[in-house]
């Protein structure tokens, strides 16, 4: 009789385990999917951290991967009924779904659209950060969902007097000119400013000679990113501020004859 119990304990705790495993497992695999998405394609780079995707991340797979087996691990018991386990895979399936779909949905919400050229900084722009009333003047690629990674651009100066006075107001109001994207356009056209306007590594270090380290970093992160038919000098590289909503405390590394921006790094630019 007792060796009866004790094998009707193990093959509840083995039918348990297989259900925890096989939940865990599914689950692992959407979120490795997701990971894909937040670390290769939305928030490439040094992006989640100065956009928060790796927050946004993290909460997903501490829901999904690991509250919804643990719920399983609970709730799973051979004893119960069909109907009873029915009801509470059911209901560990709609509380996950519900939360794996908000968690989608704050990515591609909080995702960034696109690097703008601001006068003497790039400011990171995202989804989040660009008005009701000017969602309409998105580009096709940079609307919710789409499989883009952030663009670089430059901004048009006001076509009219009213526009320039409406600049001015957004400003006063705290919203600046690179989150209307009406007044986007391609970054070769605002080059001559960028020029300039662009400031040298040595200034840099002249300034922030305590984060030297880090500087160098980027710099041979901007070497390695470059294009192979790209001789690119590392003395010639020419950076900016790079703020965001979250963050004042980047820059933006760019190689001089092309403008693209090759690396970033944790430094204040402000200087």
């Amino acid at each position: 009789m007792l060796t009866y119990k004790v094998s009707s304990e193990n093959f509840r705790r083995t039918v348990r385990l297989r259900a925890f495993a096989l939940h865990f497992v599914v689950s692992a695999l959407l979120a490795a999917i997701i990971a894909f998405l937040v670390f290769f394609i939305w928030f490439p780079a040094n992006l989640n951290e100065l956009a928060g995707g790796h927050h946004l991340f993290w909460t997903i797979v501490g829901v999904d991967v690991i509250c919804g087996p643990l719920l399983t691990l609970l709730l799973f018991k051979p004893e119960k009924t069909r109907l009873a386990l029915a009801t509470d895979l059911t209901l560990i399936a709609v509380i996950q779904i519900a939360a794996f779909s908000y968690g989608l949905y704050s990515l591609a919400y909080a995702r960034p659209l696109a690097f703008v050229f601001e006068v003497d900084r790039f400011r990171l722009v995202t989804y989040a950060d660009i008005p009701a009333t000017d969602i309409g003047y998105l580009p096709d690629w940079a609307k919710p969902w789409r499989l883009h990674s952030p663009r670089t651009l430059g901004l048009r100066p006001p076509a009219t007097p009213s526009e320039r006075l409406n600049s001015f107001n957004d400003a006063l109001q705290g919203l600046e000119i690179s989150q209307r994207p009406q007044r986007w356009q391609e970054l070769s056209l605002n080059a001559r400013e960028i020029r300039e306007r662009s400031q040298t590594l040595p200034n840099l270090l002249s300034h922030r000679g305590a984060q030297k380290d880090v500087i160098n970093g980027a710099v041979a992160d901007a070497m390695a990113n470059r294009e192979k038919d790209e001789s690119m000098d590392s003395s010639t590289l020419i950076w900016f501020p790079l703020v965001s909503r979250s963050s004042l405390e980047w820059i933006v590394i760019l190689d001089p004859s092309t403008l693209r921006i090759r690396a970033y790094a944790k430094v204040d630019g402000f200087i």
